[in-house]
């Protein structure tokens, strides 16, 4: 059996929709990084609380990691959020 990699039928099988999905988020430190994405996130998540994000800041401070806990209603959903936060400037890694 073959797996044609643009076939994502088999990954979609892995999740079931909706569902809550923990997106991780790094950038640089800077005061307004968690409103930033929070914003993104609110674009495709009306419900999204920001009160539940974890914010972890590297170990010299000079990053910061958002782990952001979304309510994916499918996959085309989750991928223009994945989209969205890759395309904020203030964003270096989405996970």
């Amino acid at each position: 059996m073959t797996t044609d990699s643009t076939d994502t039928s088999a990954i979609d099988a892995l999740f079931d929709f909706p569902c809550d999905f923990p997106i991780k988020v790094m950038g640089k430190s800077h005061p307004e990084f968690a409103g930033a994405v929070t914003e993104v996130i609110l674009q495709f998540d009306a419900e999204f609380d920001a009160g539940t994000m974890e914010v972890r800041p590297s170990s010299g401070g000079n990053y910061t990691g958002l782990t952001c806990t979304v309510r994916a209603i499918n996959r085309a959903h989750l991928d223009d959020i994945y989209r969205a936060l890759t395309a904020h400037p203030m964003v270096k890694v989405v996970m």
